[in-house]
């Protein structure tokens, strides 16, 4: 047994990304059908909802279609369903399925079997034990799939179900309501009620998988694999089952010792990044400045090592604290006429182009606004890329205010208001009998798009750029109406490498915040990368001067041991910054899609920013107002 084992008390795949993790999954899920294929036998397969599973489905259908795997011999039973809701609701978990599985493979529509979210109320108890005595009668479930809630719910088992639960009626915790409430327009819309498998279910099937994939899943994991078991944490109970693995991306992982302290877990090679880690981890840990770490505190706290290969406490703690302090600047850009050869950004070329690639219009300001107001200031020549419309977060009371003003402009100066009031009319009409999540006209989501648009263009003039410099893409993965994109395409990577080209930008900065809840900052961050590696490997000549910076501040921060760059902002900058994001006004108040976090983004962004210059004070730097943070990236 590796000293990894002794932390991690359930086994952990990791891959790269989510995609390799879902074709390791589906590849176990067919070896499986496969086999029993061979056998005569049927194959009785758990099923997952929600977006963790969904390329793992994806990557089924591939293997269906493309390589031959029959679903014929599969009998599938789904975990959970929202109660009450219409088996065709668009977020029902019975439309779900057939969207994103069993309508695109040749699986038996009789053996698909999903709890019911149009059952009686009084005959749930009893349908609830009928799809338990369906799965006995089955077999029991021979490949059990789950994803895991941040608070640790395994299907819809909250904290506290006990682990003799079985498939029944359940209360969704308001956690849970958040964290799925960008499925619904808003939380309101969310029901209150689930019907799922019980642990008591799960752990009776013969081979578990769990997926997680994302930093925000990164705790949990962390309480489920290596903490003490308890029905706090519903996942946990799986260290007690024969044949359960997490199947995890990088990020995902995170949390766990082998990656936040693999030092811990035996033979390690000391970097100067791992080095940077542990000594900033110990010295939060005690509440202690980096300079007043002792040889003790190495010893007490499972770095003692570092002294054998290094010497003194006190000579390890000046290195880590000269990289804490180069990484602090107040010159994004690189200081004019400065030769600082730790300075996180380069003097020459000075000044120098920059693209703020923004996912949404309102990403750049709300993430890295002092930042981009600093760039502009300092004479930089900065362009803002705003990737996606944004459109599905306009609420539809916000389109009718200004319909309003639309009408009332025209009026108010003689101009013929017929047509405005007629566009008018009909969105009244249609958000009257308008569906949760029904898809918008096409009409209504160009003037969402537009109301984001010119909110992005006052924000640029508010921080001083012209009109040229604001780049509106609207890529294409992005406009289907709904929750759901579609996968990076060719045409969004054209339209990014022609940006590129056409500005040839010293920096680019990017959206590496991937913890938005209906992912398009990811998709926008592939799209970005994948457009430089080709530029590069096409031999553009100005790509070999430009390096590329990314931000977090939304929905997360970088952590302390990451950041390579932070930019200090004085309380009038962060009154500032805060003032610009109240210029999207659509993003105000009640929000759309905004996850777990009820607060308004602003808030969120100073708190972020405010915990970052704390943590900077705590190890013994400038006390700041609050920082901006960025990673760089290398290609």
């Amino acid at each position: 047994m590796s000293m990894v084992d002794s932390f991690e008390k359930i086994p952990c795949k990791i891959f790269p990304d989510f995609r390799a993790g879902s074709k390791f999954a589906a590849q176990e899920i067919a070896r499986l059908i496969i086999q029993r294929q061979k056998e005569g036998r049927k194959a009785v397969l758990g099923m997952a909802t929600g977006s963790t599973p969904k390329t793992l489905y994806a990557e089924l259908i591939r293997m269906h279609k493309e390589e031959g795997l029959s679903f014929k011999n599969v009998i599938a039973f789904n975990l959970d369903e929202y109660y009450p809701i219409d088996k065709n609701a668009l977020q029902s978990y019975h439309r779900f399925m057939k969207v994103n599985l069993f309508d695109h493979i040749d699986i038996d529509p009789a053996n698909c079997h999903i709890p019911s979210g149009e059952w009686k109320r009084d005959e749930v108890k009893m349908q609830s034990a009928h799809y338990e005595q369906m799965i006995d009668e089955a077999g029991g479930i021979d490949f059990q799939i789950l994803g895991i809630g941040v608070n640790g719910h395994i299907g819809f088992n909250e904290p506290g179900s006990s682990v003799y639960s079985r498939t029944r009626l359940v209360t969704l915790e308001n956690s849970t309501r958040l964290a799925n409430s960008y499925e619904f327009a808003n939380i309101a819309q969310v029901p209150r009620l689930a019907i799922t498998a019980g642990i008591s279910t799960i752990m009776k099937a013969k081979k578990v998988i769990l997926l997680a994939w994302g930093q925000m899943k990164a705790p949990v994991v962390k309480a489920a694999v290596e903490e003490n078991i308890t029905e706090s944490v519903p996942a946990s109970l799986l260290q007690n089952h024969d044949d359960c693995t997490f199947i995890l991306d990088e990020s995902a992982a995170a949390e766990l010792t082998r990656f936040k302290s693999p030092w811990l877990t035996g033979e390690f090679e000391w970097t100067p990044k791992m080095i940077r880690r542990a000594v900033i981890n110990t010295a939060l840990k005690l509440n202690k400045p980096v300079l007043s770490l002792t040889n003790s505190d190495y010893n007490d706290n499972g770095i003692g090592d570092l002294l054998v290969e290094y010497g003194d406490a006190y000579e390890i703690n000046l290195q880590v604290y000269y990289m804490l302090r180069d990484s602090i600047t107040g010159w994004p850009g690189g200081k004019p006429n400065a030769d600082i050869p730790n300075h996180p950004e380069r003097s020459v070329p000075y000044p120098k182009r920059v693209i703020i690639f923004s996912p949404h219009p309102d990403d750049d300001i709300i993430s890295m606004g002092g930042t981009f107001q600093r760039l502009h200031d300092q004479g930089h020549e900065v362009h803002v890329a705003y990737q996606t419309s944004g459109n599905i977060a306009v609420t539809d009371e916000f389109v009718t205010r200004f319909l309003d003003f639309a009408t009332g402009f025209d009026e108010l100066f003689g101009v013929d208001s017929t047509k405005s009031r007629q566009i008018s009319d009909e969105a009244r009409s249609y958000f009257a009998q308008k569906k949760s999540r029904q898809t918008d006209t096409a009409d209504i989501r160009n003037i969402k798009g537009l109301i984001r648009r010119c909110e992005a263009k006052a924000t640029c003039r508010y921080v001083g750029l012209t009109d040229d410099r604001a780049h509106f893409q609207n890529l294409p993965f992005y406009e289907t109406g709904t929750i759901e994109k579609k996968p990076m395409g060719e045409e969004d990577i054209k339209i990014t490498m022609e940006l590129l080209r056409q500005i040839k930008p010293h920096q680019v900065y990017c959206a590496g915040d991937l913890a938005d809840p209906h992912g398009t900052h990811k998709v926008c961050l592939e799209i970005v990368f994948e457009s430089l590696k080709r530029i590069k490997a096409a031999g553009d000549d100005w790509i070999k001067d430009c390096w590329v910076w990314l931000y977090k501040g939304a929905w997360q921060e970088w952590d302390i041991t990451e950041i390579e760059m932070a930019i200090p902002m004085s309380p009038e900058q962060v009154l500032k910054k805060r003032f610009g994001i109240f210029i999207h006004q659509s993003q105000k108040d009640s929000v759309p899609f905004q996850g777990t976090d009820a607060r308004e983004f602003w808030q969120r962004a100073e708190e972020r920013n405010a915990n970052t210059a704390e943590l900077y004070a705590r190890l013994g730097l400038t006390k700041y107002a609050a920082m901006e943070a960025f990673v760089r990236w290398h290609y």
